[in-house]
């Protein structure tokens, strides 16, 4: 379904590929978000590509892959496509992204920065469950 989607997409996206500048343009993109540009540390990206018009944003790398947010003690699954909607923000009909609470993975649906300040991010799942962390706990690891 994810490749269906960004198929649709394609036309007057902006496309990257390779790891490098994708792993460049995905950090540019959160942060004219104003989203933490290490939400998204995805491992030998392929292709990233992002739709302004519409607000898709793509994400494609070799092979899933998990990483551990140290500041909050959470891993998060990444699939081998990672799709969403996105705004200022906001990142909706997130698809690709489970993040492990307790012995579960949950699905992840969504992203958003409500607070004014930008400290809090809530993640939400298909239930409409959600969960704030620090934001600052997805910014880019030195």
């Amino acid at each position: 379904m994810a490749q269906q989607i960004i198929e649709n997409s394609r036309q007057g996206a902006e496309v990257y590929t390779g790891h490098d500048l994708c792993t460049k343009k995905v950090v540019e993109i959160l942060g004219e978000l104003h989203l933490p540009r290490g939400l998204l540390p995805l491992n030998n990206m392929e292709e990233v590509g992002y739709n302004r018009s519409t607000g898709l944003i793509w994400l494609k790398q070799k092979k899933e892959t998990t990483h551990n947010f140290k500041k909050i003690g959470k891993n998060v699954w990444y699939a081998k496509e990672v799709t969403a909607q996105v705004e200022d923000k906001k990142v909706t009909r997130l698809t690709g992204v489970k993040a492990k609470e307790l012995m579960l993975w949950i699905t992840l649906t969504g992203m958003i920065i409500e607070d004014p300040e930008g400290k809090k991010i809530t993640f939400t799942t298909s239930t409409g469950i959600g969960k704030n962390f620090p934001a600052s706990a997805f910014e880019l690891e030195a």
